[in-house]
């Protein structure tokens, strides 16, 4: 083999071997995506955020209390931590009769946290890149409809 092609053909292995390490070291900061709340405590957060999902047309099935939940079984965790979970009834219908396998991934849910710095953030899945992941009816309905849902929602409980 001329070696002008094996040094083209090694370069193209590299590179395309380097790129599939950035994407992979990259994907975790992609499919999350996180908020400053306008609100200082987590509690008034998770309040506030309920509040924006049932005037949207949405539902809250639960704000999931962590500290409490693992303080039950003896451990203690130096921050507050919350889940609240969301659901639009319609949505999950139309997902799961075409993918029932995404159930483990609904209902959808925002975690509230106190930061570092003592203010409150909210961190939930990217929709739309995960709809474009999946591809077809997910894509549809998460990565468009939900996502699209989720910014009303957040549009008054984040700091732009």
């Amino acid at each position: 083999m001329d070696q002008g092609i094996m040094f083209f053909v090694l370069g193209i292995i590299v590179g395309v071997s380097l790129i599939a390490v950035i994407v992979w070291l990259s994907m975790p900061k992609m499919m999350l995506v996180t908020h400053k709340s306008k609100y200082q405590s987590v509690e008034e957060t998770c309040q506030q955020l309920k509040a924006a999902i049932e005037s949207n047309g949405w539902s809250c099935p639960a704000i999931r209390d962590m500290n409490m939940t693992v303080s039950q079984k003896g451990v203690q965790m130096d921050r507050r931590v919350m889940i609240v979970e969301l659901c639009k009834a319609e949505y999950a219908k139309d997902v799961l009769s075409t993918n029932p396998e995404v159930s483990t991934l609904i209902p959808c849910a925002w975690g509230v946290y106190e930061g570092d710095d003592g203010n409150s953030y909210i961190t939930g899945m990217n929709m739309g890149l995960m709809g474009k992941m999946f591809g077809g009816n997910i894509a549809r309905v998460m990565g468009a409809s939900v996502a699209k849902d989720e910014k009303k929602m957040l549009k008054d409980v984040v700091r732009e």
